[in-house]
């Protein structure tokens, strides 16, 4: 049976509110007020959901299982699903980009109450099998009746909570009276968490970690530094404009994206970070640990010589539609935050002749026929015995450059 709660219960929550006792509609305010104070700040969004079952079971809800679902902004997955039952507590599930991810969700209840606006209560029992896919798997848990209840965010996104019961009772009218006067507070805050995460985690894709922070810190004056001493990792694809030109946009941006899953990860398993991606380069950094400068020139080595290789293994198994060289460049020194530009718009780039000095160098390793190419200044803090290859002039600097090879 497919019933709307809605049209079951009345809209106004203080006639709603007037059914409850006095000691009940006390904590009913009280878990309103848990919401928006003390779990508004939680670090857990876990501890979040966990936190609202407990005081709906506390409250006598018959609850026996719960899950959320809510729309993220992410390179790596569409939303995030959290799965809690009174068995095995709450596990966490991310949900994919793509087309089978949407046809899933398309014939799930989550999408029904989102196209009506209305919750959903199903007695299982009176319920097809074949009304949503989720159903014959509810009644095989032993599950009695299923609410699912629309949150739609101020900016369009979809999302959701289901509550199922064993009970064959269902959540009856008492519960659906606590649910309608919780819920406005659940989904305020849950619509307050996932705005401050989406624009965490958009700038963090964006402009790398501790920019990111700088940012929500304040610092988003024009002219602000920040100077970072640090290994410093220039990496450039050799003949990137020649390549792409003979491919579609999409295969070019397939191409680049392949060609940084080769760099980044062994970047950041040496506890690098990438600072900007420049076209078909990228600028990373290895900050020095307090006052161990070797330690950060070492792991910025590793991660190159780690990144030729898979640059190698790629090309030997063909993941690019002609092979590839890149040259990459290490240099030691500076790397400054600062924000650039005009009016109401800035870019927070890195710059400075630290940051100069590396991207030239690496303009050496094609002319030299190397792929990685150290500064003096970086090979100072190596422990090994690197090769000389002889001072260099390079663009924008008037002494010639000292260069080294592994």
């Amino acid at each position: 049976m497919l019933s709307s709660v809605s049209s079951a219960l009345p809209d106004d929550l203080l006639t709603l509110a007037r059914t409850l006792d006095a000691g009940t509609l006390s904590r009913v305010i009280a878990l309103r007020d848990w919401l928006v104070t003390a779990a508004a700040r939680m670090d857990d969004p876990n501890e979040v959901l966990i936190g609202f079952i407990q005081h709906l079971i506390d409250l006598g809800l018959p609850l026996d299982r719960v899950v959320s679902a809510i729309e993220t902004l992410h390179s790596e997955y569409a939303g995030i699903g959290r799965f809690w039952t009174r068995e095995e507590g709450a596990v966490v599930r991310y949900l994919p980009h793509g087309e089978r991810r949407e046809a899933v969700y398309q014939t799930s209840p989550f999408a029904h109450v989102n196209r009506t606006g209305e919750w959903l209560l199903l007695d299982l029992a009176e319920t097809p099998d074949d009304l949503f896919p989720v159903v014959p798997e509810l009644e095989e848990a032993g599950y009695r009746h299923y609410l699912t209840i629309p949150i739609r965010f101020t900016n369009g996104a979809e999302n959701g909570i289901s509550f199922a019961t064993r009970s064959p009772e269902g959540f009856g009218a008492y519960g659906l009276t606590i649910l309608r006067l919780v819920m406005p507070s659940f989904a305020l805050v849950t619509e307050l968490r996932a705005t401050s995460n989406r624009l965490d985690e958009v700038l963090r894709i964006y402009v790398g970690d501790d920019p990111h922070r700088a940012i929500l810190s304040g610092a988003i004056q024009r002219g602000q530094v920040t100077r970072i001493r640090s290994a410093i990792l220039f990496a450039d694809m050799r003949d990137y404009t020649r390549i792409s030109s003979t491919l579609d946009p999409e295969s070019a941006v397939e191409l680049l994206n392949d060609y940084f899953d080769c760099l980044v990860p062994p970047i950041e398993d040496e506890g690098g970070e990438v600072l900007k991606y420049l076209g078909d380069g990228l600028l990373a950094i290895v900050r020095d640990r307090g006052d161990d400068t070797g330690g950060a020139p070492q792991s910025a080595l590793t991660a190159a010589s780690k990144a030729l290789l898979r640059i190698k293994a790629a090309n030997n198994e063909g993941r690019f539609p002609v092979p590839i060289n890149v040259g990459i460049a290490l240099h030691h020194g500076y790397a400054a935050y600062g924000n650039v530009g005009s009016g109401q718009r800035l870019d927070f780039t890195v710059i400075g002749r630290d940051v100069n000095l590396a991207s030239r160098i690496a303009e050496l390793n094609k002319s030299l026929g190397e792929p990685l190419l150290m500064s003096k200044a970086f090979v100072e803090h190596l422990w090994g015995n690197p090769s000389a290859l002889g001072a260099h002039a390079v663009e924008g600097f008037d002494e010639p450059i000292e260069v080294y090879k592994p």
